[in-house]
């Protein structure tokens, strides 16, 4: 076979290949369908544990084994994505309306995972059976080819009620994602029936139904106001709250219990959670709490938060939904596959699509009802004439020769060849018009038919098969009928699996929270060589003031009120604030700087810690491994914000020395090569921190600063050189931006 090359664009074919990897995963994985409210996955799990017969009144089957099926016949994608699919369906926690009834460890509120799918068992929950896969065997979805064309799938379940809205959805797909809210069922489907009945009703009078989202977690949402807008565009953000009690506790204390929090705290984030309060006592954002701890079961969630009895119980309160995720946000955009294509839908644009389904399902359920009573209509019919002519059809199956022979009389009123007891016999047999289905039926009917209470029953039967046809014909010939049909289905499930809203909604006003001011002392700040931090105040210090010094690498006074300015090698400057760190006992490890700010241990180097006060008070002098050197007004670095750059490096380059400038008289700049050069640091100008700096010292090439040391006037300083001391002083001095002298070892 001839070998042929397609020449094109690298771009084009980057550009193609990406848009359909990107319909792929938005049409096919991560969006959900607005008719059913389920993504792929989601409805290849349920469809294939309907057809592995796990109903919700039968016993559990191991979660492997649908998972398994489900990879097998519909789902190539991976294992993984199947069995967290089917543990989120089985979470009452996340879903309004749970879908699979799981057996085992499915997982908690608190973030733990479920256990390994071997271990786990599931079956279909009642209401999933009946009004999410109760009427596929009626034709009322179109099925597809699956991946490899070996089985067939529904494109869509025939679920009875807009189950976008009751059980919401999140999913990433490429570009968008959906983030869509649970609601009541109860009120989603009056909401739904309300539309039937007006489909000019607005989103305003569907809220008269629908108050807003219902969270399976509880809470408060407390914009009310900006609902309408959220339902009318399909975007937006909800404010939730968590519910919080107040009880009276031991000795007087005063107990704060949060027994329901925000759907977006669900997870990690209640764990994160107690870590936050722990830590507003740890850094003294408030003296008010006494203990915590997390009194959550099964029956529900209970977090006790034990205030001390003078505690202003409503600011603390107020400081729990400012500082923690007791208050939270919900990002609402309801987007979903509508008609092969995403499409950010409104309150009323859901429904629609939720009823234009129904009726379409509806219309196609009842027209291959009408299809099977008229078939067992015709039946019924040909049996009821062939018992009045019981005899003459006896005398015709004596008399034929072969099933063929019997079945043209019955039909087509053919006699040549059968013989007859008399001519009147052969007349009545010519008249006989049977279709081609009751022929059949009776070639194949039982002896017992014949019995006289089996006519009655099955003249009965034709009545009802009848009365059950012109009931057929008129829900589909008017469109009121077909809609009555419907509520009657939604009444049926509203009774059934409706429950009790969960969700508060409300306007509740800002919290607002009055910070007690800090009162301010003096404290030390310690650090160690491994970069943990605190503070401790100074009589502590003064007591241990030789500890102290020997193990920590940074040491100095500074207000409890105030910053504290790191400089590192990569020439950034970061700040924390002193209340951020922990205040305590001499002893105690502290924490690391790492947690309380942007830097990086990992990646960078301090050279200098000191007070933001103090820096006020001096000027600092930088010196980099290229040799640059330059002074800087300490003011400039009284910066809010928690990083910026402390000076400007050239390419390549990095910080040596960084020190506070109080008594230094004299700079020496030793090379990597062993160049010393000593100048006074008057010679240094002073530059703004965003300038690079002048020349300190003409290094060779290949050559970089090594260490950079200070000293007074009669400073006979000294330090290790190679195997020699070297008095800093008796080093010859010269100006700056010179080579520097050759010491020897």
């Amino acid at each position: 076979m001839e070998e042929k090359i397609i020449k094109t664009e690298y771009s084009e074919v980057m550009q193609k290949s990406f848009i359909d990897y990107a319909m792929s995963v938005i049409v096919a994985r991560a969006l959900p369908d607005v008719r059913d409210g389920l993504k792929p996955v989601q409805r290849r799990t349920l469809y294939d544990m309907h057809e592995l017969g796990i109903r919700y009144d039968r016993p559990y089957r191991k979660s492997a084994r649908i998972v398994g099926d489900t990879m097998g016949k519909y789902h190539p994608h991976g294992d993984s994505s199947i069995y967290d699919a089917l543990v989120v369906m089985s979470q009452d926690f996340k879903k309004g309306l749970p879908m699979i009834d799981g057996h085992g460890n499915f997982g908690n509120i608190e973030g733990d995972g479920a256990a390994a799918m071997r271990y786990t068992e599931a079956r279909l929950e009642q209401v999933t059976q009946e009004a999410f896969l109760a009427d596929l065997d009626k034709d009322v979805v179109d099925f597809i080819p699956n991946f490899d064309e070996t089985e067939k799938e529904p494109s869509v379940l025939p679920v009875k009620f807009p189950n976008l809205l009751v059980n919401g959805s999140e999913g990433i797909a490429v570009g968008m994602a959906t983030s869509t809210p649970p609601h009541n069922l109860i009120e989603v489907i009056d909401a739904t029936k309300a539309y039937m009945n007006n489909e000019n009703i607005t989103a305003r009078e569907l809220m008269r139904y629908i108050q807003g989202p219902d969270f399976p977690t509880g809470g408060i949402v407390t914009n009310k106001d900006d609902l309408l807008s959220i339902y009318e565009t399909g975007a937006g953000k909800i404010k939730i709250r968590g519910k919080v009690d107040v009880e009276k506790g031991k000795g007087g204390k005063i107990n704060i219990v949060i027994s329901q929090i925000p759907y977006t705290m669900i997870g990690s984030y209640i764990g994160k959670f107690l870590s936050d309060v722990a830590a507003l006592a740890e850094t003294k954002k408030t003296q008010d709490i006494s203990d915590i701890s997390n009194q959550s079961s099964k029956e529900g969630i209970r977090i006790v938060i034990e205030l001390r009895k003078d505690a202003d119980v409503d600011n603390f309160i107020n400081m729990l939904y400012k500082k923690t995720r007791l208050e939270d946000t919900f990002g609402v955009n309801m987007l979903a596959i509508s008609n092969g294509r995403p499409e950010t839908m409104g309150l009323k644009e859901i429904i629609k699509a939720s009823v234009d389904f129904q009726y379409e399902t509806t219309t196609r359920k009842y027209e291959n009802l009408l299809a099977k009573e008229s078939a067992k209509r015709e039946i019924q019919e040909g049996l009821i004439k062939a018992c009045n002519v019981i005899d003459l059809i006896i005398e015709i199956l004596r008399g034929s020769k072969d099933r063929a022979m019997a079945k043209a009389c019955l039909v087509e009123g053919k006699t040549e060849g059968i013989r007859f007891k008399s001519r009147e016999s052969g007349i009545m047999a010519q008249q006989l018009k049977f279709s081609e289905n009751q022929a059949n039926a009776i070639l194949e009917m039982r002896l017992y038919k014949l019995i006289g209470l089996e006519l009655e029953a099955l003249i009965k039967e034709h009545e009802e098969t009848v009365a059950n046809i012109y009931r057929y014909e008129d829900i589909l010939a008017r469109k009121d009928s077909m809609a009555q049909v419907i509520m009657n289905e939604l009444d049926a499930i509203k009774k059934k699996f409706g429950r009790k809203r969960r969700t508060v909604i409300d306007n509740c006003k800002e919290a607002v929270y009055e910070e007690k001011r800090l009162e301010e002392m003096d404290v030390i700040f310690l650090m160690d060589r491994f970069g943990y931090a605190k503070t401790i105040d100074l009589s502590a210090y003064e007591r241990n003031k030789e500890a102290a010094d020997s193990e920590n690498k940074f040491v100095f006074p500074c207000k409890n009120t105030g910053r504290i300015c790191m400089f590192t090698n990569m020439g950034q400057l970061y700040t924390v604030k002193v209340q951020d760190l922990p205040f305590g006992k001499f002893r105690d490890k502290g924490i690391p700087v790492d947690n309380v700010s942007n830097f990086n241990s990992s990646q960078e180097e301090l050279l200098l810690v000191s007070a933001q006060s103090e820096l006020n008070l001096y000027r600092v002098i930088f010196a980099t491994r290229m040799g640059m050197v330059k002074i800087v007004d300490g003011g400039e670095f009284d910066v809010a914000k928690r990083t910026v750059a402390a000076t400007k490096l050239q390419e390549g380059d990095s910080v040596v020395s960084v020190v506070v400038m109080k008594e230094q008289k004299n700079i020496i700049l030793q090379s990597k090569a062993g160049y010393f050069l000593r100048f006074s640091v008057d010679e240094i100008p002073e530059k703004k921190k965003g300038a690079i700096g002048v020349r300190g010292m003409r290094l060779s090439e290949g050559d970089t600063i090594e260490a950079v040391y200070y000293t007074r006037l009669s400073d006979e300083a000294s330090v290790p050189y190679k195997s020699r001391e070297l008095v800093l002083n008796q080093i010859k001095a010269a100006k700056r931006d010179g080579k520097g002298i050759k010491v020897r070892a």
